[in-house]
């Protein structure tokens, strides 16, 4: 808990627990992840490796970042994986080389060892692909709002490496003797061929915070977000600064807190206000985005439990409500 005493208001900024997992306690299973994590790392040092097992692995579709969803009989949608010699059909059905699976990217594998990679086919048609595949493509920011389980978290993951890593990733070019540079089978980083130099995708640290004047929390929403849904605070941190620096700047840049008012950066934020407890409670009811009439005002709801914001404001009530019983 961090005290913005020129502001009069609490942060409440602590990491969410990390959940609970038998790979904590039992050695087997410890031994299973170190197996899975040397594998990986073969699989981005051996091109051989990772063409092999991108024969026998599954891939992700994705098309300009949306990733391709079924819908099943219950209604829920799904992620598919589709083995590698299927994704080579459907290429050859709609009139392109097969050898375009090549260009996926490893993500992760199974206990198994089974690697799965996601495919940018954002060159083909969308809704022929959407024909052969029996799916959608859904955008990612609505696709990590109706996905369940392992799948939301996996999805966006997804679409960050396509982003960093992909064939047409950033860095390529070398920005030291601008010629272009080549990704790995791995999609893990690219490399100038012509001086050595070595790109990997880059990371940008970022901080979230929900700001809290003791009994009410200050939630916030972009224009971008669906209708009703407000979030914590967030930005990103600037070269050389402590993450403390960049909360307090944030909130500074993001909501000007004043004695009596909230004024909003309209450039960043659409809206910012204070919430009670009764009304966070109500908010965390709600599971999926509410659709309102246009001329009544939306429910207000929260992101999904698998997001940071989701697990600050969930441990803020209960902080509340712990407070009360005393």
């Amino acid at each position: 808990m961090l005290r913005l005493s020129e502001e009069r208001v609490l942060t409440h900024n602590r990491s969410p627990p990390a959940p609970r997992s038998r790979l904590l306690h039992a050695p087997p299973a410890k031994q299973l992840c170190g197996q899975r994590m040397r594998f990986m790392d073969k699989l981005k040092e051996d091109e051989g490796a990772c063409l092999a097992a991108l024969d026998s692995g599954h891939v992700f579709l994705y098309h300009t970042l949306a990733p391709l969803l079924r819908k099943t009989q219950q209604g829920m949608f799904q992620l598919p994986l589709l083995p590698a010699k299927d994704v080579e059909g459907i290429l050859n059905r709609l009139g392109k080389d097969s050898s375009m699976v090549k260009e996926s990217v490893l993500i992760t594998c199974t206990e198994q060892n089974r690697a799965l990679f996601c495919l940018e086919v954002g060159e083909l048609d969308q809704g022929a692909v959407e024909e052969v595949c029996e799916g959608n493509f859904v955008d990612l920011r609505k696709a990590l709002f109706i996905l369940r389980g392992e799948e939301a978290p996996l999805v966006a993951r997804v679409g960050a490496r396509l982003f960093c890593g992909g064939t047409r990733g950033k860095c390529g070019f070398c920005s030291a003797s601008g010629q272009p540079t080549t990704r790995n089978q791995a999609g893990s980083q690219r490399v100038c061929h012509s001086n050595g130099h070595v790109y990997y995708p880059k990371m940008y640290p970022v901080i979230i915070t929900l700001v809290s004047d003791g009994k009410r929390c200050l939630l916030a929403r972009q224009a971008s977000f669906p209708r009703g849904m407000y979030s914590a605070l967030a930005g990103f941190c600037d070269m050389g600064e402590t993450l403390e620096e960049t909360l307090r700047r944030e909130v500074a840049e993001e909501v000007g807190l004043e004695v009596e008012s909230v004024d909003v950066d309209h450039a960043e934020l659409e809206d910012a206000r204070w919430f009670t407890l009764e009304e966070i409670r109500a908010a965390l009811k709600v599971r999926t985005p509410t659709r309102n009439p246009q001329d009544q005002l939306p429910i207000v709801w929260v992101p999904p439990a698998y997001a940071i914001a989701h697990r600050l404001i969930r441990e803020w009530a209960e902080d509340q409500e712990r407070n009360e019983g005393r």
